[in-house]
């Protein structure tokens, strides 16, 4: 299975929530409707908003994931990737969030690979969620092998804790 990045997980997750609230309790689909027609069209005639997740959530439920596996390997690295390869992976059905894609793909080719990542990885969320993402796993993938300083061992230097006397504080 490839290793996602740990920014494209984070950023599936937060795409997740986005799109959460948008749709609201009870889901409003008129507005979650127009908030993404809304998006597609400043996308498609230029507008410079570079934030991966608004992209992702305007383009996510447009975009056909052609090369799943492909798309797949490409979310190892969040930094740098082959935008060009990425994009040629997707298809949008709709004329608006093909055009959104291809201005974006032109005018911010790293934001529309960023975006097509995290709008494939909120999609297919089972494909890769039993990795473990959690903080203590990034902590620990962060720290490398070397033990935490601040953790103690039961057993080790917590005698100095108690009073050697027992109950007998009086």
């Amino acid at each position: 299975m490839s290793k996602i990045h740990p920014e494209f997980a984070f950023q599936s997750r937060e795409l997740g929530a986005q799109i959460e609230d948008t749709l609201g309790e009870p889901p409003d689909k008129k507005n979650y409707a127009a908030v993404v027609k809304s998006l597609i069209g400043e996308y498609a005639k230029g507008t410079d908003i570079d934030d991966v997740n608004l992209l992702s959530f305007a383009l996510a439920d447009h975009m056909s994931f052609d090369n799943p596996a492909g798309l797949l390997a490409h979310s190892a690295n969040y930094d740098k990737g082959d935008a060009v390869k990425v994009l040629a992976m997707v298809s949008c059905a709709d004329a608006a969030a093909s055009k959104a894609l291809a201005t974006v793909g032109n005018n911010n080719p790293e934001l529309a690979r960023k975006a097509i990542i995290t709008a494939f990885l909120y999609k297919n969320s089972k494909r890769w969620t039993a990795e473990d993402h959690s903080l203590e796993s990034l902590q620990r993938e962060e720290d490398g092998e070397d033990e935490d300083e601040d953790q103690l061992t039961p057993g080790l230097d917590i005698d100095h804790l108690f009073d050697s006397r027992g109950g007998d504080n009086d």
